[in-house]
């Protein structure tokens, strides 16, 4: 396996079975085989036990004595109550922002703001919500509280793998999702703190029902399916 600058081997073999987490091709309750990964990626089992340590910190796994560890559940308690710790993040980072902002940080947001038009346009919503997200986790001069930018960076992955389920949501919801984050945007860049706070909390309220949806609309499938292969 290739080692990336500023990246240790643990940590991109993380990123890796974080990847496989997020996009559904290691499913909830799915053991992590060490051996496997270990092969996969011609690294030593562990270096894959160290890597494993450190996802257990974005509550993508669980670790459980005997059993090793498991591909943690992805349950509607569990989406709310990730988008409630992330609301009161995301506020408070916006609301930095707003208040510390300088000329070139302004410019940009507003660049942010036409690449996610852009993606609003093709229907990409994965790209448009990775950008936003590693856009407000790519801040933390103006926040200057590191200890919470470590606390969100760590469920940035649990909200990637929630908003991966919103990906067949129709295109009036997307471009709902843009001009509630141009709210957001809007309010940083006219230093109207509170305000990008509450509209902070409107866009993450907004996905989270999306998000839910989405996850009932799977657990029926899979339900479904289950009943099928019983008859």
């Amino acid at each position: 396996m290739q080692q990336q600058e500023s990246e240790s081997l643990s940590e991109q073999i993380a990123r890796h079975i974080a990847e496989q987490i997020i996009s559904g091709d290691l499913v909830e309750g799915e053991r992590i085989q060490e051996l496997r990964i270990a092969k996969e990626l011609d690294v030593s089992r562990g270096s894959v036990r160290e890597a494993l340590l450190l996802l257990q910190r974005t509550h993508l796994i669980e670790i459980f004595p005997r059993r090793g560890a498991i591909v943690s559940e992805m349950s509607a308690q569990q989406v709310r109550a990730l988008f409630d710790s992330s609301s009161l993040l995301l506020g408070y980072i916006v609301q930095r922002i707003a208040d510390t902002w300088r000329i070139h940080e302004a410019e940009a947001l507003q660049q942010l703001l036409l690449q996610l038009a852009e993606q609003c346009r093709l229907g990409n919503t994965e790209k448009f919500y990775d950008l936003i997200f590693q856009y407000l986790a790519q801040q933390p001069d103006m926040v200057g509280n590191l200890y919470l930018m470590k606390f969100y960076q760590e469920l940035l992955p649990s909200l990637r793998r929630s908003y991966f389920l919103t990906l067949n949501t129709s295109r009036r919801e997307l471009q709902e999702s843009f001009e509630l984050f141009k709210l957001v945007s809007d309010a940083i860049l006219s230093r109207k703190s509170q305000q990008a706070t509450l509209f902070m909390e409107d866009f993450c309220r907004h996905l989270r029902n999306l998000v839910l949806e989405s996850l009932t609309r799977m657990k029926q499938i899979e339900l479904a399916w289950a009943r099928r292969s019983r008859r």
